[in-house]
């Protein structure tokens, strides 16, 4: 259970988990309108199926391929849907001093399990380096803090360019030379 392709299945279920504590047991929506604007018209419901889906789709494909470039594209889509939102969650709980719903499974869910999905990406050899989950992190609060700000559009953008980086994570380990 602790390789990469086990550990990644575990990712559709904790986000489901994760939205039934902001959407059935508190109310996400009414706290992120007290702070911010609204910029995501569509219901929580759609955004839980369309995430989901990809993550699903994301993950199968790396079970197929399993390569480092659909790996990078799991941990991408993980940077920007989970780790970067349990940041926020846990930020802005903080910085408002008013508890934001799905802090909680953010904590207890989201941060160990991909620490161990990130561990066993290493261990597998489909991280290479640091600076490479810096790059993903980055990448995924890029698309997280944009979602933010303009809305859902945003999934539609970072799909589109998603094919393009794993083309060139695979062309780049067919070019890099090994000893």
């Amino acid at each position: 259970m602790k390789e990469f392709r086990n550990l990644i299945v575990l990712a559709p279920l904790i986000y489901a988990i994760h939205h039934f504590e902001e959407h059935i047991i508190f109310n996400f929506r009414e706290w992120r309108l007290t702070y911010f604007s609204d910029n995501n018209a569509i219901s929580t419901e759609e955004v839980l199926i369309r995430l989901i889906s990809i993550l699903l789709i994301l993950v199968f494909i790396h079970l197929v391929k399993n390569n480092r470039g659909s790996a990078h594209i799991v941990l991408f889509f993980l940077m920007a849907t989970q780790v970067v939102n349990a940041f926020f969650h846990m930020f802005f709980s903080v910085y408002f001093a008013d508890f934001s719903p799905g802090t909680i499974t953010a904590i207890l869910l989201y941060l160990p399990i991909n620490y161990l999905i990130v561990q066993a990406a290493f261990k597998e050899g489909f991280l290479y380096s640091y600076l490479e989950l810096l790059f993903l992190l980055a990448a995924g609060a890029v698309t997280f803090i944009l979602f933010e700000i303009i809305g859902p559009k945003v999934i539609g953008y970072s799909l589109m360019v998603t094919p393009l980086y794993y083309f060139f994570v695979n062309w780049a380990d067919k070019e890099r030379v090994t000893p």
